[in-house]
């Protein structure tokens, strides 16, 4: 599995579609998701995030693995659907697997809390994530283009962007808490 996550951040086409093909992966891809969940949310209570660890890291990995069943689902649909090709042949498993070993660059979000250089760690993460993303999204929907995988990708953040922000705000913060304030006048 390490030299699955190794070949995948460094954006390796050939790993990318060996987990794609291999069902037994999909255990491997929901365990570097909630590993990318936890490096993130310890990163972000390093940072200066006073609040309960354990309720956390539980409300985090819920919220990841919820999230990246979404994703893999809402890729898929959009990729299968809106813009298919010939070739285009997936399921969600492939998908699952394929964005889950993406995420592997987010493991640096443990790092954000970094003074000067935390925020550039994490958005480094952020991209690179990104890029392996769209690579995973190509190889699973076995796409030719980048850019059909592109926009994909782009198309599935917009659904999954406020899905997110709806669940934020009903379960609250980084500790799942939700910040109630006081009425106004």
């Amino acid at each position: 599995m390490i030299e699955r996550m190794i070949g995948a951040a460094r954006l390796n086409v050939a790993t990318y579609e060996e987990v794609e093909a291999d069902r037994g992966a999909t255990g491997q891809a929901l365990f570097i998701v909630i590993l990318v969940t936890i490096a993130s949310v310890v990163g972000t209570l390093l940072a200066g995030d006073d609040t309960d660890v354990v309720r956390a890291i539980v409300v985090g990995i819920i919220r990841g693995l919820a999230g990246w069943a979404l994703w893999a689902l809402l890729t898929m649909l959009i990729g299968t659907t809106l813009l298919k090709t010939e070739q285009t042949e997936s399921n969600w498993g492939e998908l699952a697997r394929t964005t889950g070993f993406a995420q592997t660059p987010g493991i640096l979000s443990v790092l954000v809390f970094v003074p000067a250089v935390g925020g550039l760690i994490g958005l480094v993460a952020f991209i690179w994530s990104v890029v392996a993303m769209v690579i995973g999204v190509r190889q699973a929907l076995d796409y030719t283009s980048t850019w059909r995988a592109v926009f994909v990708v782009l198309l599935a953040a917009i659904p999954w962007l406020v899905l997110l922000g709806i669940v934020v705000a009903l379960t609250g913060g980084v500790d799942g808490n939700v910040v109630e304030t006081a009425p106004q006048g």
